[in-house]
């Protein structure tokens, strides 16, 4: 992890805040990245990988009805899915990744496309990204972008 990641983390240490996630396209990346940081079980209650559309709603709550109308790869589906991880893992704050890391298209969504979400008492946001690159380096950039609004968050709660 890199030094301005770990730095968000301590943050969250620091503060007493709370983190779960809940991951599609990541495949447990985000909570892999995560649990890197030394001292972060103080505050990291746990992820939920929900690959399948079936798991997103069964599992963290999203809307079947969501799902139908715009595919899994939506700004409501990711943060429906932030706020179910935070409520199932009695968490403070939720991370939530979905989209399409390639190498083709998928649920009517280019390559790429991938969108991000927080969601509890630092407030609820998602950000929509157009990534480039390779299946795992789509991946990868989301992590990153994940933590990052994670940063941002904190750094507006200040």
């Amino acid at each position: 992890m890199s030094t301005r990641e770990d730095e968000t983390i301590h943050k969250l240490i620091e503060r007493g805040i709370t983190l779960g996630c809940a991951e599609s396209l990541t495949g447990g990346g985000l909570a892999a990245r995560i649990v890197n940081v030394p001292g972060v079980s103080a505050v990291f209650r746990g992820g939920v990988v929900s690959y399948a559309t079936d798991v997103k709603e069964s599992v963290l709550g999203v809307d079947p009805e969501q799902i139908d109308a715009t595919g899994p790869v939506d700004e409501q589906v990711a943060l429906q899915m932030a706020r179910g991880a935070r409520k199932l893992l009695s968490a403070n704050v939720a991370l939530a990744t979905t989209g399409v890391a390639g190498p083709g298209p998928a649920d009517g969504q280019p390559a790429g496309t991938v969108w991000i979400a927080i969601a509890g008492t630092l407030g609820e946001r998602a950000k929509l990204l157009q990534l480039q690159g390779n299946r795992g380096e789509i991946r990868e950039a989301s992590v990153t972008a994940a933590i990052q609004l994670l940063d941002e968050a904190l750094k507006e709660a200040d």
